[in-house]
């Protein structure tokens, strides 16, 4: 078995959530990688994202990352652009443990519609920049995952035993 079973996907994929109940399911600790920055940072992530750009942003999110990575066996969320940044894919496609969670945009708009903590996603036309995002994406985290599996119609109990399945026959 890997130290670390990693969620990576798009925003809205339910990466905090499938985390939270893997967490339970597998009886290992739950870190969200957003969650983490904003503590360390003492802000929230628009706020960063302001004042530092998405680059700052990503580099945070990459120290963040490998600390992580360096610490005690995890379940681990991503923040949906941590793929965009080649070190990062470098370091994930070495882990059999990486799991991308699938989902449709309309699935992403719909759970994501309200959240005014996703600067990505403040534009006028939010729809059009999840199609953006998932066309240039995609690739990346189909590149680093080991296992994938759709959050899309799945009720979170089904993915959390997919993906259990998967992480016990490491």
């Amino acid at each position: 078995m890997q130290p670390h079973l990693i969620l990576v996907g798009p925003m809205g994929a339910g990466k905090t959530t499938i985390g939270k109940a893997l967490s339970g399911y597998l009886h290992l600790p739950f870190v969200d990688i957003d969650h983490l920055i904003v503590e360390k940072a003492g802000a929230a992530i628009p706020w960063i994202f302001d004042v530092e750009g998405e680059e700052g942003f990503r580099r945070r999110e990459s120290a963040v990352l490998q600390e992580v990575l360096d610490g005690e066996p995890a379940i681990i969320a991503t923040g949906g652009g941590i793929i965009t940044m080649e070190h990062n894919r470098r370091v994930l496609r070495k882990l059999s443990g990486v799991v991308y969670l699938q989902t449709s945009i309309q699935q992403q708009f719909d759970r994501t519609a309200k959240d005014k903590n996703r600067p990505l996603l403040q534009t006028e036309s939010p729809m059009q920049t999840l199609t953006d995002l998932m066309t240039a994406r995609e690739p990346f985290y189909k590149e680093v995952a080991a296992f994938e599996v759709s959050t899309d119609s799945n009720r979170p109990k089904f993915v959390v035993e997919q993906i259990s399945n998967y992480w016990k026959s490491l």
